[in-house]
């Protein structure tokens, strides 16, 4: 797998190397650049399968960049030294990205899981996503997020995501119209990710979009009965924070 790296700060770059040459060594790194007119430049060159992208850089940042190529056709791993702008918009689109200091752990399981993007040819779809996201003007309820499971990633809006359930390291998403999906990632990380877009934890164990609450039942702890008929439990330290959020 050929790969080539763009970031300004060359200690960055040569770490980056010596832990592909060390942990991911089916990864060939082909050249590296410095800013954002250079990598793009190399990459229409090198054409990669995988571009290790720091996200600010002086001028343009790797995101105009992205905007800079006609084409995306390799997969994406944005490698940043902070959680900065654009990150939420990284996650949703279901694209990797690694913090500095670089972790061995996270940088193979990247790799692999860019090895696996590759093989779906999924890259253009989910840098696309990543490019509606980042337009500031675009409803939010308009906004699709990248679930991916074990045969495919795929796109939904967040507007038709009814609920989510936790299943071991997994989540099982129920969608408006009764489709579920097992998705390869745990529930924690879409809680974050879907915080403000109005959807609820009132248990360890469920999240759920408010917009498809039907009523909240106050028996003991009490429970949420939901459009597609479910019941979510309430748990006893998260009673106050479910009625606070359903009154406002």
């Amino acid at each position: 797998m050929q790969a080539v790296i763009i970031d300004d700060e060359v200690h960055n770059v040569d770490n980056l190397i010596a832990l592909l040459a060390r942990y991911c060594p089916q990864v060939m790194v082909a050249g590296h650049a410095g800013n954002a007119d250079d990598g793009a430049e190399l990459i229409l060159s090198v054409k990669p399968d995988i571009v290790f992208l720091d996200i600010q850089m002086p001028g343009k940042n790797g995101f105009e960049m992205l905007k800079m190529l006609p084409s995306h056709h390799f997969e994406l791993v944005f490698v940043t030294g902070f959680d900065q702008y654009g990150i939420q918009a990284i996650r949703f689109s279901a694209l990797d990205y690694i913090m500095k200091p670089i972790d061995p752990q996270e940088l193979q399981t990247a790799v692999q899981r860019a090895q696996q993007k590759i093989d779906q040819k999924m890259q253009n779809v989910q840098v696309k996503n990543l490019m509606d996201l980042l337009v500031t003007s675009r409803q939010r309820s308009e906004h699709r997020i990248g679930l991916s499971s074990a045969k495919e990633t795929r796109f939904v809006k967040v507007s038709q995501i009814v609920r989510c359930q936790a299943e071991n390291n997994y989540t099982i998403f129920f969608l408006d119209g009764g489709e579920q999906m097992l998705v390869s990632r745990p529930m924690f990380e879409y809680d974050e990710m879907l915080s403000g877009y109005g959807f609820l934890r009132p248990h360890n164990s469920h999240l759920v979009n408010q917009t498809y609450i039907k009523s909240l039942i106050k028996e003991d702890s009490g429970y949420l009965v939901m459009e597609d008929g479910a019941r979510i439990p309430v748990s006893r330290l998260k009673k106050d924070i479910v009625k606070k959020a359903l009154s406002g």
